[in-house]
């Protein structure tokens, strides 16, 4: 049986405006992870991403880079509780 986990990443750098967000839900939806994006007042995007620990894994990774036009400069990540999400949205 695979763990269940959720995290909470920071990513700064040049991540907003450049579709980072909904770049995000299309991968997480596609890796089956629940949770949200949200853009922050800081230029950071913040996530968290809920689900077995491979998929949630595989979306701390696509983070450190994102999408094409995103200039990943830190990747911040915290395993927090659970919440059992059943979608995941931009915030």
């Amino acid at each position: 049986m695979t763990t269940t986990i959720r995290v909470r990443v920071v990513v700064t750098g040049r991540v907003q405006g450049v579709w980072f967000r909904d770049t995000c839900q299309d991968v997480a939806k596609a890796a089956g992870v629940h949770g949200y994006v949200r853009n922050r007042a800081d230029t950071a995007v913040e996530a968290e991403f809920e689900g077995p620990e491979p998929a949630v894994e595989r979306m701390i990774a696509w983070c450190r880079t994102g999408p094409t036009r995103a200039q990943v400069d830190g990747v911040d990540v915290e395993r927090i509780a659970t919440v059992g999400d059943g979608s995941f949205r931009i915030r």
